[in-house]
């Protein structure tokens, strides 16, 4: 629940990073809010890894609100986006403040520094909702505070580490999560549920994770291809047949998909660190305890069918939800704590 606006700008910025969750692996999903005056200039996210974090896009929105014919518009690159604001910035954000949902990184990696640029823009004041656990990135609350800059933190801790978990579980060992389409009322078959939309964000994901866990019964029935054509990049994860029968049609287009292993057991080899298992309900019952997040596509498109109460059914606790489109919705689910 928003209480003030301090954490209306960060509940901005986290809503938004919600919308990138899982498709800036190996990097955290990120946001940022840049205010004047109690007046939202721009949220920004991180989108992709390798690409302008949170805090960047963020500035680069914000300086463009305030400067809209800058030719700091053509430029995407980090890098000469960092270099321009700090020999152009004119002091455009020493009366702003600065709400992101993970602490500023204080390291040179793919891309500069944002504790650094952050330093150099000296806005008035930052929020910060979860201080960075990687100790190689940790360390801008302080570089900011030291160049006399006030920051705040853990504000809205708790949703910023909900939006965290994904990161937290790969950068220690592996994340897994279950995938599932479904109706308003729970209903999973005939055919595709969601809309294309809904499509074209699994097949981006597809192209981060490691590892894709597919039902025996699924693949016999439904004969998948399971690729990533919808895709920008067309990268296509490796699959596991998890099945106690190893006999397959490999004529099917599953079998066909370049660059890819399939592999068929009846053990769960989850030996990677970035997993999805796509399957039904009856996958779904099997392996709930194996998985650390849920992400279930819900269609709203009839909407005469009354809304199953998740949480209630499988025992899990909602973490977060956004509308793709007016038809489909995605929601985040984790496993309910066992009651003490």
């Amino acid at each position: 629940m928003v209480k003030n606006s301090s954490e209306y700008f960060m509940s901005l910025a986290i809503d938004k990073a919600w919308k990138y969750q899982l498709l800036t692996y190996p990097n955290p999903a990120v946001g940022c809010t840049v205010v004047k005056n109690d007046t939202v200039l721009a949220v920004g996210v991180h989108q992709y890894a390798g690409g302008p974090h949170a805090e960047v896009n963020a500035l680069k929105e914000a300086y463009l609100s305030l400067n809209p014919n800058s030719s700091l518009k053509d430029i995407e690159d980090s890098h000469k986006i960092h270099d321009f604001l700090k020999e152009n910035h004119n002091g455009f954000l020493e009366d702003c403040e600065v709400y992101v949902t993970l602490e500023p990184c204080n390291h040179m990696g793919k891309t500069p520094a944002c504790a650094v640029l952050l330093k150099e823009l000296n806005p008035k004041k930052v929020y910060i909702s979860v201080l960075d656990p990687n100790e190689n990135a940790s360390g801008g609350k302080q570089r900011l505070e030291d160049a006399g800059i006030e920051v705040e933190s853990n504000l809205l801790n708790e949703e910023g580490k909900n939006l965290l978990k994904p990161f937290s579980s790969w950068h220690k060992d592996k994340f897994v999560f279950f995938k599932i389409a479904m109706r308003r009322d729970g209903s999973v078959t005939g055919g595709y549920i969601t809309t294309q939309d809904s499509l074209n964000l699994v097949h981006e994901i597809r192209t981060k994770i490691n590892l894709m866990v597919i039902g025996g019964n699924t693949v016999r029935t439904d004969r998948p291809t399971l690729d990533s054509r919808f895709s920008e990049s067309k990268k296509a994860s490796d699959i596991l047949i998890y099945s106690s029968q190893k006999e397959f049609d490999k004529n099917i287009k599953l079998f066909g998909v370049a660059n890819r292993e399939v592999k068929i057991s009846n053990k769960l080899e989850l030996d990677k660190n970035f997993i999805m298992i796509e399957g039904g309900l009856n996958l779904l019952n099997q392996l709930k305890d194996k998985v650390d997040m849920f992400m279930i596509f819900i269609s709203h498109k009839d909407k005469n069918l009354e809304l199953i109460d998740l949480e209630k059914k499988y025992k899990i606790k909602k973490l977060f939800s956004y509308k793709i489109n007016q038809l489909d919705e995605v929601v985040f689910y984790e496993k309910q704590s066992p009651i003490n």
